[in-house]
């Protein structure tokens, strides 16, 4: 062996330093590793809180809105109440009045809440009407000749159509 040789081939003291070097090198990563590790799960555990809050916070806001028209339905249930019993006693005018106003009452609960009826005069829309019957009339074709049910919007989407009889082509038309 050459002396050159000599001084590639690594010694005993040279191999352990590196064996220490790549030990340390070793524990300095899973050391990371751990910590990245208690980060994912501490983010992954807020996510999970977070979540949960959110499912909370939606509930309650529920809650809170049917509260609310509850509390706005109360009234009108009195109302009810006081007409029957003016209806259990046979006093007609009192009956008629009392009904009267709890309709009053439920209208303007609803219109608090945003609640209007759909318009049923004029042309047929397919988006606001439904149509149930067509009639043969002098009127123009297409158009609303009768609401048979009022429909219901609730600001821009509608709750319920408005059930309407429309008037299609006239009788002598169709002769």
């Amino acid at each position: 062996m050459t002396e050159q040789e000599q001084e590639q081939v690594p010694t005993e003291a040279d191999l352990q330093a590196k064996l220490d070097e790549l030990e340390q090198r070793l524990e300095a990563s899973e050391a990371e590793r751990d910590e990245r590790t208690d980060d994912l799960q501490r983010v992954a555990a807020d996510f999970e809180n977070y979540r949960k809050r959110v499912a909370r916070d939606q509930e309650s806001l529920v809650t809170r809105a049917h509260e609310r028209l509850v509390k706005e339905l109360l009234p009108v249930l009195d109302g009810l109440e006081r007409a029957l019993q003016a209806a259990a006693e046979h006093e007609e005018a009192k009956l008629e009045d009392g009904v009267q106003l709890v309709y009053r009452e439920l209208k303007d609960a609803l219109a608090r809440e945003g609640v209007a009826e759909v318009e049923a005069n004029g042309k047929f829309d397919p988006h606001m009407h439904e149509a149930l019957l067509t009639q043969p009339s002098d009127r123009e074709e297409g158009s609303v000749l009768e609401v048979l049910q009022k429909g219901y919007r609730l600001g821009d989407r509608v709750l319920r159509p408005a059930r309407v009889s429309i008037a299609g082509p006239s009788e002598e038309a169709q002769a």
